[in-house]
């Protein structure tokens, strides 16, 4: 799975499955039947994993909580009113609607996802419960359809790891972004070079393991589209979904050097 047309492909369809509640996510181990990890209690019981607070889970409407994520991006982003904040892969939506209250009525926030489910749904969402200051753009994140310059803040929860090139998802989010703008970014990545049986695994892809990088390197490529000032501000061992992944011993040894990192950084002012 090498081919950047058949990565995309298989992700927005597996992904587009998961909206239609065709298959459970958990965590970001999305990908496995996983019968015992799916129903609103344990999606709650996910986001209570990755980082949101009991207050953050409860204000999400119950439909854009499909248990995915790794981290949550807005607990180091110091949102403040009127801002425009931009959500890379906003799935269902729930970074969206939560940052939608911090930036307020005169605030505005973007969704971009690729998988058109996932856009119908987080659409539903955004009508029942009136977010009037949200709106969900159906694009690749390689190819942002936002104008040059007109984002605060740019984040994204476990989802660059499923992109092919990652280094022209961070040019497009500096591109994005507003000079002395910023860019926080939840994902997971490796310690250690990942077994090749776990590269070539559909499912690792999915649950988002397979398409990782190491830590260094995608620090490295922010800063080689132009980032500054890139941060670990936060760095955990990551567990959620991935023993359902394991397929024998060395597997479940090598998912010991995966990590959830929360990465912050600047675009020059």
């Amino acid at each position: 799975m090498t081919q950047v047309h058949d990565v995309r492909t298989l992700v927005r369809e597996k992904y587009g499955a998961i909206a239609e509640g065709k298959s459970c996510g958990c965590g970001c181990g999305c990908a496995v039947d996983q019968p015992e990890a799916s129903g609103p209690d344990a999606r709650e019981v996910v986001l209570d994993k990755i980082g949101y607070s009991g207050e953050q889970t409860a204000a999400i409407p119950g439909e854009s909580n499909l248990g995915l994520g790794c981290g949550n991006p807005l607990a180091h982003a110091g949102l403040e009113a009127g801002e425009t904040v931009l959500d890379l892969g906003s799935g269902a939506g729930i970074d969206c609607f939560l940052a939608a209250r911090e930036v307020g009525p005169q605030g505005r926030v973007i969704g971009v996802d690729m998988t058109p489910a996932m856009i119908d749904r987080a659409r539903a969402a955004a009508a029942k419960g009136g977010y009037a200051n949200v709106e969900f753009r159906l694009g690749e994140i390689e190819h942002l359809p936002v104008a040059d310059a007109s984002v605060d803040l740019v984040i994204s929860n476990c989802v660059l790891n499923l992109s092919p090139e990652k280094g022209q998802v961070f040019r497009e989010a500096l591109r994005a972004l507003r000079p002395g703008g910023r860019m926080v970014v939840s994902d997971l990545v490796w310690l250690r070079p990942m077994p090749e049986s776990v590269r070539a695994s559909v499912d690792a892809l999915i649950g988002c393991v397979a398409g990782a990088t190491l830590k260094d390197e995608y620090l490295d490529l922010m800063r080689r589209a132009g980032f500054t000032s890139v941060e670990v501000v936060e760095e955990t061992r990551y567990a959620v979904g991935l023993e359902g992944l394991a397929r024998d011993d060395d597997q479940r040894r090598a998912f010991d050097d995966v990590r959830s990192i929360k990465v912050r950084a600047l675009k020059a002012a």
